[in-house]
């Protein structure tokens, strides 16, 4: 598997973004009917570097398999600290899945988030990702204080893990 660098709004990765989308209204019911997920506020400037990176998976046939992302975060009035990489949008397409590559996609941008100078990634999650949730724990990523957009929700569920 070949894993780079991607500006978050490449086609591949919105493509791969609409899946997951998808995948979170399907797990977390979708309200509206808009087929919108996780409605937390992203756009492509967040994810470049030094501040972010957006990294993305291709099989060897070149097909996109499996994103994910960090944005810097500071203290401000959703919980986060100063220091923070928020890891964002980490989904492996289901054919994919089982390869490690959410494992290996992880540890690059922890690697990147510690490069830049953040001092501690931080995500969030939900009940109904069990294997989201046992891919962070394993990883060595622990519940923390609940931040962002989800904060107020009961199945929002948050981790972090010092860089």
């Amino acid at each position: 598997m070949d894993i780079r660098p991607m500006p978050f709004d490449d086609p591949d990765a919105v493509k791969l973004n609409d899946a997951v989308q998808l995948e979170y209204a399907e797990r977390y019911g979708d309200e509206d009917g808009d087929g919108e997920g996780d409605l937390t506020p992203l756009d492509a400037s967040m994810f470049v570097p030094p501040r972010g990176l957006y990294l993305m998976a291709y099989d060897p046939l070149g097909r996109p398999v499996a994103t994910g992302g960090w944005r810097t975060q500071d203290a401000n009035d959703e919980g986060y600290s100063d220091g923070d990489a928020e890891l964002k949008r980490m989904y492996v397409v289901p054919e994919a899945r089982g390869l490690g590559l959410a494992r290996r996609i992880l540890a690059a941008l922890e690697a990147d988030a510690r490069a830049a100078g953040r001092v501690r990634m931080v995500l969030e999650t939900g009940t109904a990702q069990p294997e989201a949730i046992g891919l962070y724990t394993s990883c060595g990523y622990e519940p923390c204080a609940k931040f962002g957009y989800y904060r107020e929700y009961p199945n929002s569920r948050c981790y972090a893990k010092a860089l």
